[in-house]
Order: C-alpha cells, then sequence, then structure tokens
C-alpha cells in the first residue's frame, strides 16, 4: 500500500485550515482517509472564540478515531458522533447557533479486505481509480447548483443557503448535517487508488481546466500530490489577467491525499 499527502496554505504566515490523516488499524487489514476544508468566516465573525484550525483538528481528530476503531459504525454515524464531540467542547463558550460558527467540508473514506465505504459532504473531492485505469469522482454538488445569485460572492456562501433546506451543507455543529452526506459502498476489487483533493487542489480540473479527473489522477500517480499543488501554484501565479481565477482568492490552502490500495 502507497500513501502520501501533501498540504500548503493559501497565504504564508497564516494558518492552513486545511485538515488531512490516514488512518491505519493496528491489525495491518485496511485503512482509511479523513480530510477537512475549514470554511474562513468573513472578517472572523464566526460567534466562536476558537480558531478554524482548532475546529478542523478536533474534527479530524474524532473522524480518525471513530472510522478507525468503531467498524460497526457507519460513515453518517462517525460524521454525526465526531459533531457531537466536537460541539460538546466548545458549545459552554461559543454561539453554535451562529451561521458561521467554525465548520469544514468533509471527506471520508475507508476500506478493508471486502468493500470500501465513503462520505463525501460538500465540495472536496473524492476519486477512484478502477484497475483498468478507468477514474470516477464522487461529488457533492450542491454548491454548484444553487441558482445564480444565491452565493454573496465566489468566495463566500451567502448566509441564506448554508446549512439550509434547498442550499448546501457542511460540518458544523448540528450532527443530523450528516444525513445529507453522499455516501456509499463498493467493493474493493473494483479499486486499486483512491485520491482526495480540497477545492485548493481540484483547481487543477475545476478551475484551470488542465485535464479531465483521469489526467488530475495520472499527476497523482506520477508527481505525487505534492506535484500536483506545485501545477496549481504555479497556474495561479501565471493568471495575472485572472480570466480563471476571477474573483476567488489567488491562492486557497490546498491539500491531496492519495491512497494506492
Amino acid at each position: 500500500m502507497r500513501i502520501e499527502l501533501a498540504t500548503a496554505p493559501g497565504t504564508p504566515g497564516r494558518p492552513n485550515e486545511d485538515w488531512a490523516a490516514t488512518v491505519l488499524p493496528a491489525s495491518g487489514q485496511g485503512g482509511g482517509v479523513v480530510l477537512l476544508d475549514g470554511v474562513t468566516p468573513p472578517q472572523g465573525d464566526d460567534g466562536c472564540v476558537h480558531s478554524v484550525p482548532w475546529f478542523t483538528a478536533r474534527l479530524g481528530g474524532a473522524l480518525v478515531e471513530l472510522s478507525g476503531s468503531r467498524r460497526d459504525l457507519t460513515l453518517r454515524e462517525v460524521l454525526a458522533e465526531s459533531i457531537r464531540r466536537t460541539a460538546d467542547t466548545h458549545r459552554s463558550l461559543c454561539d453554535l447557533s451562529h451561521v458561521r460558527t467554525p465548520q469544514a467540508t468533509a471527506v471520508v473514506v475507508r476500506w478493508d479486505e471486502e468493500e470500501i465505504e465513503y462520505l463525501v459532504l460538500s465540495d472536496s473531492v473524492l476519486l477512484f481509480e478502477s484497475p483498468v485505469g478507468t477514474v470516477g469522482a464522487l461529488l457533492d454538488d450542491r454548491l454548484d447548483r444553487l441558482p445564480p445569485g444565491s452565493l454573496a460572492s465566489e468566495a463566500i456562501a451567502d448566509a441564506r443557503v448554508r446549512n439550509k433546506e434547498g442550499g448546501f451543507f457542511t460540518a458544523a455543529a448540528d450532527p443530523a448535517v450528516a444525513d445529507r452526506a453522499v455516501t456509499g459502498r463498493t467493493p474493493r476489487a473494483e479499486v486499486r487508488a483512491v485520491a482526495a483533493l480540497t477545492d485548493g487542489a481540484s483547481r487543477w480540473t475545476e478551475m484551470f481546466g488542465e485535464g479531465d479527473w483521469t489526467a488530475c489522477f495520472r499527476v497523482l500517480h506520477k508527481e505525487g500530490p505534492q506535484g500536483l499543488i506545485d501545477r496549481v501554484r504555479a497556474l495561479e501565479d501565471a493568471d495575472t489577467e485572472r480570466r480563471h481565477l476571477r474573483r476567488s482568492k489567488t491562492h486557497d490552502d490546498a491539500t491531496a491525499v492519495f491512497a494506492q490500495l
């Protein structure tokens, strides 16, 4: 098994709000990946005394523990319990009802000798490669399906559609959001590699159109996650006329995990 991970902050000197880890049970059988992309609140207004990295580290830690140790729980149940545990650590100090309370997108995938189970919430990306090289993307595309005008800007979602019916959902303080995640299972024999990308890393395909998901997977195979992030950074720096970036931030936190099973 080959597992590689790379991450880079969008702004030097600013904390990276992405979080990722791999899960390798002591039994030596199976494994997993957890990837989170923390949501940056506008002007720090989120009703919480803690930072987004504080939140993603605690939510991510709970996801790693439960996805690795509680195989009896589905990944929806794992996410719900992880959100509940994280909320309990700061509900006495923070306003968890605030629409901008710390939150994150989530990708969780775990496998054993028989099958692969996955969960995707919001706009991070999970890719599966078949034994013959076909690549499929498992996406939660609700953010992309919002009608024009629903977003305050290309970078900041309006509060009217965040964690609301008819809008899109992120992992924040309400465990019930786990029921909104895209989930599924597939036989392990049908997958030879998986990759998880935050939207800062998936820009190579989704924003700059340098190649489809199959081409993106080839980059991960040959150059690893750091190679993909380096390519994204080069494209961002070269887009001085902002033909692709438009109003988006020049550099976003970018994280990629690649696991060859």
